[in-house]
């Protein structure tokens, strides 16, 4: 949400981005481990997390390469300041105020709440496991 609508044309350098150059990949790291743990299996948990960094080192090291292509040496200042992953709370700064486009605001909610929908559906189905109204075809450890 916060980048929403500014992506492309400005370099966002505050709120969550000012303790993370990749805020959205780590908070998604967070809800990918959230999501491991509420299926209560190990594999799972491995499988999200060894998906996560297999995929996500390559995405942000081309948006990096565009970025760095657009904004020149703003962002080789901004990576100079600002963790590539893993966030620093103490660098948190925001503007007074933001200008968000309410369809773009609605539309990253959406994005947003799919973790919290997955932990209702794995939970859904467990009951359903508990209460016999179906039957397990694989069981994982």
């Amino acid at each position: 949400m916060y980048i929403s609508g500014y992506k492309g044309s400005e370099l966002i350098t505050s709120g969550p981005y000012s303790i993370s150059r990749n805020p959205l990949y780590f908070f998604s790291l967070l809800g990918w481990i959230g999501i491991g743990i509420a299926t209560e299996t190990f594999s799972f948990g491995i499988a999200f997390a060894l998906a996560f960094w297999l995929l996500y080192p390559h995405i942000i090291k081309r948006e990096e390469e565009y970025l760095r292509g657009k904004f020149g040496q703003a962002f080789t200042e901004y990576c100079g300041r600002t963790p590539r992953f893993f966030p620093n709370p103490k660098a948190f700064h925001e503007p007074e105020s933001y200008v968000v486009n309410p369809r773009l605001f609605r539309r990253a909610m959406g994005d947003a709440l799919w973790f919290i929908w997955l932990v209702g559906i794995i939970e859904l189905v467990e009951a359903l496991h508990e209460y016999q109204f179906v039957t397990a075809v694989i069981r994982l450890p």
